[in-house]
C-alpha cells in the first residue's frame, strides 16, 4: 500500500489531509504485519498509529488499555467518526452478559474493528477461547510503560501479556506504544512482549507549545493558585497534588473563591469520580484538582494549564502529567510549586519498601529536584533525561520556560569542572552526585570513610565553594555530556569520552547558578502558533451548538469536532458538505454524523450578517494575518505587562509600539487600560483626551510641541493607541 492509499484512508476515515510525524512510517509497517515499538510524546498522535491501521484492515484489532475511562473516551471518539456503533467496544468487567453477547456478535459479523480490554479481561478463559474463533488483525499495547518496573505506572498484570497472547494459537503482530520511556524502560518492554527485533519508531519528545515554570512553594500557594486561575479564566486546567485530602481541601478553596473546580482521586466513588471526569471533558467545570489517578490517556485536547501543588515522583511522571496540556497544538502553561519539604515527604513513604525499590525511586527523585533547581533550560533539561539533544537557539519553543526567559548571569568554571572530573576519576567512578559533593567539600560519613576517601588529595579541595554550588555544576556537566549517570547503578557518576578530552585539553564552560527559590519573576506567557483572525460572534455560536450536540449524543464536546476545526469553520465559513470535509479535521463519517446543524448555523450567520464569502474559501481577514499581530492582541487581551511582550518577542518598546499601530491603525480595537495607569494619572488622561478629540491630527510631532515637552513621545505614542482604539475602532 502505497502513501497515496493511506492519505486517502486518513482523509476518509478522520477528515485529515496529512499525517504527523512517524504517524505514517508506523501505520505502512503494521500494515505489513510486522512488530512495531513506538514511542511518541503526548499529543503526538500514538492513538491514530493503532487506529487506522484497524479501520483499514480484515478482523479486529486488540488494543489493552489500563483504564476503564480512556477505553471508553477512545470508543467515543471512534463512533463519532463512523456511522456504525459497532465499530468500536469496550470489553470489561462493567458489562453485563446482553452487553457481551452484543459485543461478541458484532465482532463475529466483522463490523468491529478496534476492541479495547483491560488485560484482567484478556485473562479469562471465556474470552481466550472467544479469541481463537475469530480473525484478530494485530495487538496493541497502549501505555506500555506500565509493563516495566522502571515506569512512572508498573502494573504487575500486564506482564503476562505475552504469554495470554500465545494462547490465541495465532501468529499476531504486535504494536506497543508509550509516551515515556527512558531507554532503561524501552529494553524492560520489548524483552517482557517477547518483540526485541521490533522496529523502533521514537519521535522527538519536544512539545514546543508547552511553556514550563517553576515557582517556590510557600504558605500562600493556594492563593497564588488561584491568582494564576483568575489570570486564566474559562480555560481549562488540571491541578495535580500528591494526598487526596489535599485535593479536597484545594477543591474546595477554588470553588469557594468561584472557581468551577471538582476533585478526582481513588477514594471517590465510582459514580462520583465518572460524573467528575465527564463534567470536566464536556467543559461544565474549568479545573479538575486531582491526584495522579486521573489523567491517563485522557483525551481533553484543549487543557490550557497543568498545575503541580506537589512536585512529582519522577521527571516520567512530570513529563506524562504536563504533557495533558495543549495537546491541540494551542497554549498549555505548565507550572509547578517546588519546596524541597515535599521531597524529604517523598523520601519518607519510601522508607519501608523493598531496597532495590527504594534506591530507584531516590534516583527518580534526585532527577526532579534538579529539575526544579536547574538554571539550565528546562526544556533542554527534560529532553537530555529521555536521551535528546536539543539547541534552545534552533530548536522549536528554546525560549518557553522561565529560566530562557529570566536567564541567569553566568561565569566561568573552566577550574572547578576540571576540579569535579579529577575527584570523580579519583574516587574510581564508585560514588553518586551526594558523596562526590562532599568529597569536593571535604565531609566524611561513613561509605567515604570505608573507601578511605578522606585521605586522597583532592579530599576537601572544593570547599572554598558551598555544596550548592557543585549540585548546580554536576547538574550542568551532565546535560552538557561530560558526565554521565548509571541507571543500572542507581546514579553512580561516570565520566564520558566528552569530559575526559576537556580533562586532557580544557576549554572555556560557563554556568549559572541554580535557583535558592528565595524569588522567582512569574509569567503568564503562552505562544499561540493559530494564524489570522477569527470571528469570535461565530466561534462562541459553534462552542454552544457543540456542546448541545455533545449533550444529546452524550459525548464530549471534542468529540464532535475539535476546537480548531472550529476555529476553521469561523475563518471559512463553509456552507456545504464539500466545503465542510475539507475542514482540517472533519472526515466524511463527522460530516454526516453531526454536520447538518452546523451547516445551517453558518449559512443563516453568513446570511444575516451579510458575510462576503470568496469561492475559493480564502482565510477571512481584517489586515491582522500574520501570527506575531495574533500574539500582541491575545497578550494585550491577557493583561500582560508590554514590557514582557516586547521581551517575549525580542524587540525593543518602539518596535512593539509600531506593531500595536499596525494592529490598530487596521480597524482592530486592542486595550490598553491597563497600561495606561502606571503612565498617567486621571487628569493627565483627561488633558490627552480633549487634546486629540479636538485635534486637527493625529500627529505625535505636533501633540509633542502642544504640550511643551511634558510627554515624551512613547508616552504619546500610547495614549493615541488607547484613543484610537476606542474612538476609531
Amino acid at each position: 500500500m502505497n502513501s497515496d492509499d493511506l492519505k486517502k484512508a486518513l482523509k476518509k476515515h478522520f477528515g485529515f489531509s496529512a499525517f504527523k510525524g512517524l504517524q505514517e512510517s508506523v501505520i505502512a509497517h503494521l500494515l505489513k504485519q510486522e512488530n512495531s515499538f513506538v514511542i511518541m510524546p503526548t499529543g503526538g498522535g500514538k492513538s491514530l498509529c493503532y487506529q487506522l491501521p484497524a479501520l483499514m484492515q480484515e478482523g479486529t484489532a486488540i488494543v489493552v488499555s489500563p483504564l476503564i475511562a480512556l477505553m471508553k473516551n477512545q470508543v467515543d471518539a471512534i463512533r463519532g467518526i463512523s456511522s456504525e456503533n459497532g465499530i468500536a467496544h469496550v470489553l470489561n468487567s462493567s458489562l453485563n452478559k446482553t452487553a457481551v453477547e452484543q459485543v461478541k456478535s458484532d465482532i463475529r459479523n466483522g463490523i468491529t474493528k478496534l476492541l479495547y480490554v483491560a488485560p484482567e479481561s484478556l485473562s479469562k478463559k471465556e474470552n481466550i477461547e472467544f479469541f481463537k474463533t475469530v480473525n484478530i488483525s494485530f495487538l496493541a499495547v497502549d501505555e506500555a510503560h506500565c509493563i516495566s518496573e522502571w515506569g512512572h505506572d508498573f502494573r504487575p498484570e500486564y506482564r503476562n501479556l505475552r504469554s495470554i497472547l500465545e494462547q490465541f494459537e495465532q501468529v499476531i503482530p504486535i504494536i506497543a506504544l508509550t509516551a515515556t520511556a527512558t531507554p532503561k524502560v524501552q529494553e524492560d518492554i520489548m524483552k517482557n512482549l517477547r518483540i526485541t527485533g521490533a522496529r523502533l519508531f521514537k519521535a522527538s519528545f519536544n512539545r514546543p507549545n508547552l511553556y514550563y515554570e517553576v515557582r517556590p512553594k510557600t504558605s500562600q500557594v493556594d492563593s497564588d493558585i488561584i491568582r494564576f486561575i483568575k489570570q486564566n479564566s474559562e480555560k481549562s486546567g488540571i491541578i495535580y497534588c500528591l494526598s487526596r485530602k489535599r485535593v479536597e481541601e484545594l477543591a474546595q478553596t477554588l470553588q469557594v473563591n468561584g472557581i468551577d473546580a471538582l476533585p478526582y482521586h481513588a477514594g471517590l466513588d465510582s459514580k462520583s469520580r465518572v460524573n467528575n471526569q465527564d463534567k470536566f471533558l464536556k467543559d461544565d467545570c474549568d479545573v479538575i484538582v486531582a491526584t495522579i489517578a486521573f489523567g491517563m490517556g485522557i483525551d481533553k485536547p484543549d487543557v490550557r494549564f497543568v498545575i503541580h501543588h506537589d512536585i512529582p515522583k519522577s521527571i516520567e511522571s512530570y513529563y506524562q502529567e504536563t504533557g495533558r496540556a495543549g495537546r491541540d497544538g494551542g497554549e498549555g502553561h505548565c507550572l509547578a510549586f517546588y519546596a524541597y519539604k515535599d521531597i524529604e515527604k517523598l523520601e519518607k513513604f519510601m522508607s519501608g519498601k523493598p531496597l532495590a525499590e527504594q534506591e530507584i525511586g531516590m534516583a527518580l527523585l534526585a532527577d526532579i529536584v534538579a529539575y526544579a533547581e536547574t538554571s539550565l533550560s528546562r526544556r533542554k533539561y527534560i529532553l537530555h533525561y529521555f536521551g535528546e539533544e536539543f539547541d534552545n537557539n534552533t530548536g522549536e519553543g528554546g525560549e518557553m520556560d522561565d529560566n530562557m526567559r529570566f536567564p541567569k548571569k553566568q561565569f566561568e568554571v573552566q577550574s572547578e569542572l576540571q576540579l569535579l572530573l579529577e575527584t570523580i576519576l579519583a574516587t574510581k567512578e564508585h560514588y553518586k552526585t551526594k558523596e562526590v559533593v562532599k568529597t569536593l567539600m571535604g565531609e566524611k560519613n561513613a561509605l567515604i570513610q570505608s573507601h578511605k576517601t578522606h585521605e586522597i588529595s583532592l579530599f576537601g579541595k572544593g570547599a572554598t565553594k558551598d555544596a550548592f554550588f557543585w549540585m548546580a555544576l554536576i547538574r550542568q556537566a551532565l546535560v552538557g555530556g561530560f558526565l554521565l549517570k548509571e541507571i543500572e547503578t542507581y546514579g553512580l557518576l561516570r565520566i564520558t569520552s566528552r569530559g575526559k578530552d576537556f580533562l586532557s585539553q580544557p576549554e572555556s564552560f560557563l554556568m549559572s547558578e541554580d535557583h535558592k527559590y528565595d524569588a522567582l519573576p512569574s509569567v503568564n506567557i503562552i505562544q499561540n502558533k493559530s494564524q489570522g483572525v477569527l470571528d469570535s460572534a461565530l466561534m462562541k455560536l459553534l462552542i454552544s451548538l457543540r456542546k448541545d450536540i455533545a449533550k444529546k449524543n452524550q459525548v464530549p464536546p471534542y468529540a464532535v469536532f475539535q476546537e480548531y476545526s472550529l476555529e476553521e469553520m469561523c475563518l471559512k465559513y463553509p456552507i456545504n458538505f464539500e466545503e465542510l470535509v475539507n475542514i482540517n479535521g472533519v472526515g466524511e463519517g463527522k460530516a454526516k454524523r453531526y454536520g447538518t446543524k452546523f451547516l445551517e448555523l453558518i449559512n443563516s450567520y453568513v446570511e444575516d450578517n451579510q458575510i462576503v464569502r470568496p469561492h475559493d474559501l480564502v482565510v477571512k481577514s481584517t489586515g491582522i494575518n500574520s501570527s506575531l499581530k495574533l500574539y500582541l492582541i491575545q497578550s494585550v487581551d491577557r493583561k500582560l505587562p508590554l514590557e514582557d511582550i516586547a521581551s517575549a518577542k525580542g524587540m525593543n518598546m518602539e518596535k512593539l509600539v509600531t506593531e500595536m499601530e499596525t494592529i490598530v491603525f487596521a480597524g482592530t480595537k486592542l486595550n490598553i487600560d491597563y497600561s495606561m495607569e502606571d503612565l498617567f494619572d486621571e487628569d493627565q488622561i483627561v488633558e490627552l483626551y480633549d487634546y486629540f478629540i479636538e485635534a486637527d491630527s493625529d500627529s505625535i510631532k505636533q501633540a509633542f510641541e502642544e504640550f511643551d515637552g511634558d510627554f515624551d513621545e512613547e508616552e504619546l505614542r500610547l495614549y493615541r493607541l488607547k484613543f484610537m482604539s476606542e474612538i476609531a475602532n
